[in-house]
Order: C-alpha cells, then structure tokens, then sequence
C-alpha cells in the first residue's frame, strides 16, 4: 500500500505534469503577445486558431496577433470575438463554463497586462491564472493546530463537492491580491473584514498541468489566517456547501485522499511544512519534490 509521501507525490506529479517526460510540451506553440511570451497553444488549438487569419498568425514555433492587433483594446475585443463564435459552436468543453470574468494577460505578474481574456478560455492559451487562497486554522494554549475546511457546492463548474481552503478565488482583471482576499473571505465564509485584513501573506504556490481542457500555468497567492478559537465561517455565496473543523493530523490525512480539491491540497501541503507538521526528514523531499521556504514551485524532477 503506497504510503503517504507516495500519496502526496502522485498528486505533485499530476500538477505539474505539463514539465514531466510525455507531456505536450515539446509539441505546443508558444503564444506571444507584443513580443513577449505569455502562454502555449497546443497543436489542436492551433488547427482551429487558423481559421481566424484575421486575428492570429503563426510563425515558426510561435502565434502571435495578426498586424493591426497592436493596441490592448484591440486584441481584447478581436479575441472575445473569437471566443464567441467557438462557444456558440461547442468547439472547446471549456468554453461550457463561461464565467463572464476576465483575466489579465501579462508575461509576469508584476507586467503591465497586454490584453484580457475570459477566464474559461485561458486554458486553451496555457495562459498563466493567479488566485488567491487562505488557509483558516487556530492555535491553542498548548499549540495545538486546528484548521478550517470548506466543502464546495455541488453546483460549482469544477471540482463540484470537493475540500477546499476556507475561502479562495480567482484574480480577476483589475482587483489586487489584498482585495481579492478580504472579498473571498467575507463572500464564502461570511468573515468580517477587519478580521480578514489581519490574514498574513506567507508566499505562493506555483505548477503547472494539463488535461482535456488545455494547459494550466497557475500561481496561487497564499495568506494564512489565525481564526479566534470561538470564531466559526458560515456559508455566505452559495459556493460552499459546508465548514469543517479538524484537527491539523486529519488534514494531513485528508490531502491524501481524493476529496481535496488537488490545488487546495498542495496548499495546505505548503502551510504543513511551513509550520513544521511535515518535517525535511520525512521523505518526502527526497523523492523528487522539490519544496522551499515560503515558496513552493512543485516542479517535480524526475
């Protein structure tokens, strides 16, 4: 029976299966914008692609925008169209779950956005996506750690039912990490903001994947909030279903099993080794995770 570190090394290698030996990696296009890479379009995406010569144009291993995209209102509005008719036509299972929510389209975080897309759609991209996670736990007397879990609705577009950190989102065009956090806390768990202004940020989580839907270059901000031991979250948007309380040993068990939600997993598995639950002896940094510090880059090396 495989073992826990075995566990938890499956579902690293799974996250970040896009940069592990068989993936498409080799195959997929690199997507520039102004020059500047911004994401990879696998050889099916690119097929369809070439049936819009009026907004993209490949050149060698690249696509690019076509000549006159050259503003940021530009592209937005020529890549929405196109977005648009692929929904109508259901050519892409990911385009099911439009969100209406945009997404900024910037080489790096702290670059200036180049364009923005819709949420659902960044995966045929493999444009990189930025959330923002808290984890939710006390600490008493004796040291004791306790952490809060939330279960997602079974209406949610992905991962419908499954563990999640207490309260999480998705980095929409135009809102700050700060904001995005103090939003999801009160909107999921109904938590004040004065008491989610004091979640500290601890680092981020960064992998990336790929399955059905595209590729998923996604960096997940991470702040951990210490809850007063009488606090409880309560459901407030409709997107979780349930609150659990467990002790920290618990959830260790649970990252493990196949009820986390796998991103959510590993960011617990970050707050686990920065507060010394899971020690650098324990194995499982020996086994090809490579883990540090505040920040986490699951680039598993084989």
């Amino acid at each position: 029976m495989a073992s826990w570190s075995e566990k938890m090394l499956q579902l690293l290698r799974r996250m970040n299966n896009f940069h592990l030996p068989g993936s498409s990696l080799e195959s997929c296009l690199r997507f520039e914008v102004a020059g500047e890479q911004v994401g990879w379009i696998s050889p099916r995406v690119e097929s369809i692609l070439g049936r819009f010569p009026a907004v993209f144009r490949p050149y060698g291993s690249t696509i690019t925008f076509s000549s006159g995209l050259d503003t940021f209102e530009s592209r937005s509005v020529a890549v929405d169209e196109v977005l648009q008719e692929l929904r109508r036509e259901a050519t892409f299972t990911c385009l099911i779950g439009w969100r209406d929510e945009q997404y900024a389209v910037m080489p790096r975080y702290c670059d200036p956005p180049l364009m923005y897309m819709e949420r659902a759609a960044t995966s045929l991209f493999g444009v990189k996506r930025y959330g923002v996670h808290v984890n939710g736990y006390t600490q008493d007397s004796s040291g004791n750690l306790n952490m809060w879990l939330a279960r997602r609705s079974l209406t949610k577009q992905t991962y419908p039912g499954r563990l999640d950190n207490m309260a999480a989102g998705g980095l929409a065009a135009g809102c700050s990490v700060r904001h995005t956090m103090v939003k999801e806390c009160e909107e999921e768990a109904c938590i004040p903001p004065g008491l989610a202004e004091q979640a500290r940020p601890v680092g981020t989580v960064s992998y990336t994947y790929e399955d059905d839907e595209g590729i998923f270059p996604e960096c997940q901000f991470v702040f951990d909030l210490e809850l007063p031991l009488n606090f409880q979250p309560h459901i407030g948007d409709g997107e979780v279903q349930a609150f659990y309380y467990y002790p920290i040993e618990k959830v260790k068990d649970l990252l493990v099993s196949e009820e986390f939600k796998p991103n959510c997993a590993m960011v617990v598995l970050d707050f686990l080794i920065r507060h010394a639950i899971i020690e650098p002896d324990s194995g499982l940094l020996h086994s090809g995770g490579q883990i540090s510090g505040h920040l986490v880059e699951f680039e598993i090396r084989i």
